[in-house]
């Protein structure tokens, strides 16, 4: 298979066929980023945080956007849409080690939305380009949006918008190819990334329905698309980063055993109770099934990980639960790329 060779350039960071983790509320806190981080994201993002927030020293929202040198390098994605607020929003995340600061022009959440954030400004483009100009001018790192297609489909603005943004002064755009109105339903569109690099320089990110390997290999071969990011394919299943990255440099693809996934499950678990305290364990319970996903009897044995709210006993459930499907030689894992399509609060 050959290898292949796109290079992605922001700012001083240089990465050969980049593969990226999106931001996802709920989802890529700093025990998620070092876990994907260390099976092959080239770049991961925090969850989104309000300018607002960071502006009034809210404790949960930098608590949300806690780094760790082992991520690097690592976006903290800030959302609002107020242009002067946003560049002090920006210069907070700097100062909080950022990399990369992004600005979240995508999320289709109604709370957000009708706040005239996220997704919403793509109604207001001339307000967007506003946004990204008064934050670039703000800080040294570089500056990256994240967008849409449009608000619906018969307001796709792309074009113009990417070409604005980079006038503004964005290092780079990540295209989620779907409209506000799709939200995560139906398929990504991705034939609009050769058209929305016809009007720019600057590195277009492709993001949207990338599963598994093989769709990232395609997703990376789209004409225009200079790396890709994925998210939902991610949830529950962040060996996809390393499958990706190796089918797209032309390896053979390692399959992810069943003793890998119990592991990365401990790993991640002990990271979310050394990142959050006893709430670490209990708000891991969501993570569960994801990577139990595909086994054998996997059922029984998260109704017994749910209830349980003891770090060495759940270890213990687990290796047993591994011993059990040795035992009944069903080490194999089903997979199907539909059964990652986890919903998020956001994409």
């Amino acid at each position: 298979m050959q290898k292949l060779n796109k290079k992605l350039k922001i700012g001083n960071f240089e990465i050969n066929n980049a593969v990226m983790l999106a931001p996802m509320e709920g989802i890529t806190d700093l025990p998620f980023r070092m876990i994907c981080k260390e099976l092959g994201a080239d770049i991961v993002y925090t969850e989104f945080v309000a300018s607002e927030a960071l502006i009034r020293d809210v404790p949960k929202s930098f608590r949300k956007i806690a780094l760790s040198e082992k991520e690097r390098p690592v976006a903290i994605q800030i959302f609002g849409n107020n242009p002067e607020r946003m560049a002090m929003a920006a210069k907070i995340a700097q100062e909080e080690g950022a990399d990369l600061v992004d600005i979240n022009y995508g999320c289709p959440v109604p709370k957000v939305v009708s706040n005239g954030a996220g997704a919403a400004l793509m109604k207001t483009p001339d307000l967007m380009a506003e946004i990204t100009n008064q934050c670039v001018n703000a800080v040294t790192v570089p500056v990256t949006v994240k967008t849409r297609l449009g608000w619906n489909s018969a307001t796709i603005n792309i074009y113009e918008i990417a070409k604005m943004q980079e006038q503004a002064g964005a290092s780079a755009i990540t295209v989620h190819c779907r409209t506000r109105e799709q939200k995560i339903t139906g398929n990504a569109d991705w034939s609009h990334i050769p058209k929305i690099k016809e009007n720019i320089t600057i590195p277009l990110i492709l993001n949207g329905d990338i599963l598994t390997p093989e769709l990232a290999l395609k997703a990376m071969q789209t004409e225009g698309a200079d790396a890709i990011m994925i998210a939902r394919g991610a949830v529950g299943n962040p060996f996809l980063f390393r499958e990706a990255k190796q089918i797209i440099n032309g390896q053979t693809v390692e399959e992810t055993t069943v003793r890998e996934r119990i592991d990365y499950c401990i790993k991640h678990l002990q990271l979310n109770i050394e990142a959050k305290g006893e709430h670490g364990l209990l708000e891991f319970r969501k993570h569960y099934s994801g990577y139990l996903r595909g086994m054998f009897s996997a059922r029984e044995i998260r109704q017994k990980l749910v209830i349980s709210n003891n770090f060495d006993e759940i270890v213990i459930f687990l290796n047993e639960y591994y011993d059990y499907l040795k035992n009944m030689q069903r080490l194999e894992i089903s997979s199907n790329p539909e059964t990652h399509k986890v919903t998020c609060r956001r994409t």
